[in-house]
This record gives structure tokens, C-alpha cells and sequence, in this order.
């Protein structure tokens, strides 16, 4: 039995110090998971935690010491940077109890989770999925995985970005308001992660906008950075 057309292939991040690719099965995204950028984006308190999803091959990945190239994408004005400490998983597993969540961690990279804030809002007044805002092509650029043993303190690493050499978001991993184990046990709950799986953790306050021409880059204490330029 042959497919009746030849499947797309498997995206493949860089791992650093390594020559293998590690390969994205989904990437999940943890919504409003800074109380700072909850705020900015209406909202208050610790909520319950709350994910969205981008397709695998949305993934932009961006080597170590290269500059991505993001085509501003179709039908927004808006486009918006959202600077995010990503999660490889590298053992899957259902109903993962936060004491051991740590375990079914392979690594850590930076991440951006682009948005068409325009499309998004839209979405949200007419109470619609936000799947336009958040999941279009090249909306998630991804830098080298760092394996977790080697990425020092991730806990207490800093967290920031700029565009154009100005500084947009600065935070910390440790003000996350679900932090790294908790989302793995509510995002195990509801869906079996499997080896592959990427999980964007949340940005902190400063999104803003972004236009064509511009060069985002993206940092987090103890990772390569990344680098990308919207073409």
C-alpha cells in the first residue's frame, strides 16, 4: 500500500551541540501565562490555565547564529511579537503529576508565538476560535533545543526581546503564573503528550507590533538566541 501522494515531511528543530533534529509531533501554546501581559490583555487574577494549538508546520526554525526570515503574513495590520521559553517533551505520557513533570522534559528553546492581533480580536468579540490569529503559516520560529541537563537554572532565567535593537519585553521565567511542571499536569489531562510535542509557555508583558523590515530577536538566560527579520 503507497500514500496517494507523498506525506509532508517532519519538521525538524536544531539541537544544540548535536547533529540529530529533534521532531515536532504539536505545539501547544499556554495562554496569558504572565500576570503582567494578562493585565494588558484585560484580564486579572490566576486563572485556570488554558491552551491553544499551531499546526507542526507552522514551526519557522531558525538555526544557531542565523537571522529567520518571517513573510509579514496575509490579511492583518496588526501583527504582533509574543517572546516565549518553548518546552521539547522527550517522553510522553497522560496524566502527568507536576512532581514529575520534569522527567518527561528533552530541552528548552526560545520561541515566538506570532500573532495577527487584529484577527484574533475579531475572533474574540464574535466568541469564535482564534485559529486565524494564531495559527498561520511561519507563526512559530523556534531557535536550537538546548537538552535540559545542559540549560542551566531555567527556572530563575531571564526573559526578553527586542525589535530593531529596542527593548520590547523583559521578564522572568519564575513569574510564570502556571509554571513549567503545572502546565505539563493540566496540558497531560487533557491531551497525551507524545515525544515531540513543543509547548510554548507564555509571554510577558510588552507585545506590540511588528512591520515588514523589522528584526526581532528573542532571548533567554542560558539559550542561543533567536533571530528573526519580517520579510
Amino acid at each position: 500500500m503507497s500514500y496517494l501522494f507523498s506525506p509532508t515531511p517532519l519538521t525538524g528543530v536544531p539541537i544544540a551541540g548535536s547533529p540529530d533534529l529533534f521532531p515536532v509531533h504539536r505545539v501547544y501554546c499556554v495562554g496569558r501565562n504572565y500576570e503582567d501581559h494578562a493585565k494588558e490583555m484585560g484580564f486579572t487574577g490566576r486563572e485556570p490555565p488554558f491552551f491553544f494549538l499551531k499546526p507542526a508546520d507552522a514551526v519557522l526554525v531558525v538555526p544557531e547564529g542565523e537571522t529567520g526570515r518571517m513573510p509579514y503574513p496575509s490579511l492583518t495590520k496588526n501583527l504582533h511579537h509574543e517572546i516565549e521559553l518553548v518546552v521539547a517533551i522527550g517522553k510522553g505520557g497522560v496524566n502527568i503529576k507536576a512532581a514529575d513533570a520534569l522527567s518527561h522534559i528533552y530541552g528548552y528553546a526560545v520561541g515566538l508565538d506570532m500573532t495577527r492581533r487584529d484577527l484574533q480580536n475579531d475572533m474574540k468579540k464574535q466568541g469564535r476560535p482564534w485559529c486565524i490569529g494564531k495559527g498561520f503559516d511561519f507563526s512559530a520560529p523556534i531557535g536550537p533545543i538546548v537538552p535540559a541537563q545542559a540549560a542551566g537554572d531555567i527556572t530563575n532565567a531571564a526573559i526578553s526581546l527586542t525589535v530593531n535593537g529596542g527593548e520590547r519585553q523583559r521578564s522572568h521565567i519564575h513569574k510564570l503564573i502556571w509554571n513549567i511542571a503545572e502546565t505539563i499536569e493540566h496540558l497531560s489531562s487533557a491531551w497525551e503528550l507524545q515525544p515531540g510535542d513543543l509547548i510554548y509557555t507564555g509571554t510577558p508583558e510588552g507585545v506590540a507590533a511588528v512591520v515588514a523590515g523589522d528584526t526581532v530577536v528573542g532571548q533567554v538566560t542560558g539559550l542561543p538566541e533567536l533571530r528573526v527579520q519580517i520579510a
